[in-house]
């Protein structure tokens, strides 16, 4: 029995998922590392993975949500380690010797996540915005101390210590707090490398904020202090518009001015629609 294993959380998303396994299937046989992937039970038929990859675990977790996924598959192993990927993300080609040789580094590792995009230049606004801000998994580790479970190194011990992911919440960065609150460490690796697809439009997009918004307002609690101290957070996501802006402007991944406009566009109605949304949480204490 392997002591590592992969958990995949996934929900009606096998085009994407084949392209996940096709990277790293060859990297677990290699390796002999256990690979699981936790449906969602999903409206898709899931046989073009059963004839891709015959011996693949797939596990159905019913209860909906990323975080009751990677809980069941934490559940379904007894490996000593357990690596966490997202269905959607293509982990590069060394991406598993990298996990093998910095595992114990830390009791928490979180490594870097690029993006790239699904459709032909030019890009759309969603994806614009994606290249500049998307996935800043570095930052995220060293300043505001979580990292996102897109790809994400720990311990069972550890795992067990914490105590589960918990669904409807940002999960990752509950997670993650609560890792280091018990003192476990939490590092970044910028070797352990997967990608991830940029969103592609605008709906996509909107669809993520609005979990992450519901997510984020779940961790602050019911109390009149945090309604307030969140609502005065939405107020000020207009005036971060002028403060991200520079990002646009200065960063060598987008190119053009068509890009620069299309990235600018949708930072201003995102900014601008989650000021809305943040309000009528803090004025209603409903997600």
């Amino acid at each position: 029995m392997s002591d590592v294993a992969i958990v995949i959380p996934h929900y009606n998303d096998v085009t994407r998922l084949l392209r996940c396994l096709a990277a790293l299937i060859p990297q677990a046989e290699a390796y002999r590392a256990e690979v699981i992937v936790v449906d969602n039970s999903s409206s898709q038929s899931l046989e073009p993975l059963r004839v891709s990859y015959p011996g693949l675990r797939i596990v159905t977790e019913p209860l909906k949500g990323a975080a009751a996924a990677r809980n069941r598959g934490a559940r379904d192993t007894t490996a000593a380690y357990l690596f966490f990927l997202d269905a959607d993300c293509v982990p590069h080609p060394d991406w598993l010797e990298t996990a093998l040789n910095i595992r114990s580094t830390a009791d928490v590792v979180g490594g870097r996540v690029s993006v790239f995009d699904e459709t032909p230049a030019p890009r759309s606004g969603a994806e614009a915005f994606e290249t500049v801000f998307a996935f800043d998994n570095r930052g995220y580790v060293e300043n505001k101390g979580f990292s996102v479970t897109a790809n994400l190194l720990t311990r069972r011990d550890v795992f067990e210590d914490v105590g589960e992911f918990v669904p409807g919440l940002s999960e990752d960065f509950d997670w993650c707090r609560r890792a280091t609150g018990k003192g476990y460490s939490l590092v970044y690796d910028d070797t352990l490398h997967v990608s991830h697809p940029t969103r592609s439009d605008w709906a996509a997009l909107h669809r993520k904020w609005q979990r992450i918004n519901a997510e984020s307002f779940g961790l602050i609690g019911t109390g009149v202090v945090a309604r307030i101290t969140w609502s005065l957070r939405g107020l000020a996501m207009p005036v971060s518009i002028v403060v991200h802006s520079m990002r646009i402007l200065t960063t060598s991944r987008l190119h053009g001015m068509r890009e620069r406009a299309a990235a600018f566009a949708t930072l201003a109605r995102l900014r601008i629609q989650r000021c809305g949304w943040m309000l009528r949480q803090a004025l209603t204490g409903r997600a």
